[in-house]
């Protein structure tokens, strides 16, 4: 912020404005255009809104020569030194000095209600900043006076950080279950019935035979596997009745010809 700064900021231009003489207050109501003589203003010409630090100035000068006429300083607004009208938007009453502590008050005229707003706009814009300045000032005040927070680690101080849920290259998660492998290239497990890595076969194939399973049997062993091996033969009952009970529990093929009731 540069409150004492050496140049000149210009704020706003109208070519053309004019300057009334009013009648003093009468009341506190405000002042009222209608009260001056409009169509015969003291003085027309040029003004400039400019700026220096903090303080804006509103300078009346000729339209040609650009001598000043009269000069308004204004310290903040609104305020005492810029005042509108209460009937209209295109007059106000403004303050103006001489330089030697001499002011008087005179009424400020635009033929164009854009030109008003504009040097309403002007004087708020230019306000607003100088606010903003000063707000900045106190803030950046108040942290210089404020103790320092110190976040920094102190020696020998260490912290513990504990990450969850991290994953790993398996695919598995810290502290949680693994994952399902996708066994086979995505494919669907078997259905009920059939063992793991077999075959589903079509209904009325035949069952292919398992490998002929290699002995492992010696040398030494190999008379004993090659001799064959002779039929038990059952031995003749005596009992006749036997005969019959074994030929009611075991069937025609296994009857006995020396029985006569077994041939009945």
């Amino acid at each position: 912020m540069a409150e004492d700064s050496g140049y000149e900021s210009i704020l706003c231009v109208k070519p053309e404005v004019h300057v009334y003489k009013i009648p003093p207050r009468a009341t506190n109501r405000g002042y009222r255009a209608a009260d001056w003589k409009l169509d015969e203003p003291a003085w027309s010409g040029r003004m400039k809104i400019t700026a220096m630090g903090k303080k804006a100035y509103i300078k009346l000068e000729d339209k040609i020569s650009g001598e000043l006429f009269a000069q308004a300083p204004v310290d903040q607004y609104p305020g005492i030194a810029v005042e509108a009208v209460t009937d209209s938007s295109r007059y106000f009453v403004i303050r103006i000095e001489d330089g030697n502590g001499r002011h008087a008050f005179i009424g400020l005229g635009f033929a164009d209600r854009g030109d008003s707003f504009d040097f309403n706009v002007a004087l708020q814009d230019h306000f607003k900043w100088v606010k903003q300045e000063s707000e900045l000032a106190k803030q950046e005040a108040n942290q210089s006076t404020a103790p320092k927070l110190d976040l920094g680690f102190k020696e020998g101080q260490t912290i513990k950080i504990s990450i969850g849920n991290i994953k790993k290259k398996d695919g598995t998660s810290q502290g949680g279950a693994k994952a399902r492998p996708m066994g086979g290239g995505g494919l669907l497990p078997p259905p009920p019935g059939v063992k793991a890595g077999g075959v589903l076969l079509p209904p009325g194939a035949q069952q292919p035979a398992p490998p002929a399973q290699t002995s492992t049997a010696t040398v030494l062993d190999f008379g004993a596997l090659a001799a064959p091996v002779a039929p038990a033969q059952a031995q003749p009952t005596q009992d006749l009745w036997g005969d019959f009970t074994a030929a009611g529990s075991g069937g025609a093929s296994q009857t006995s010809t020396k029985s006569g009731w077994v041939q009945f």
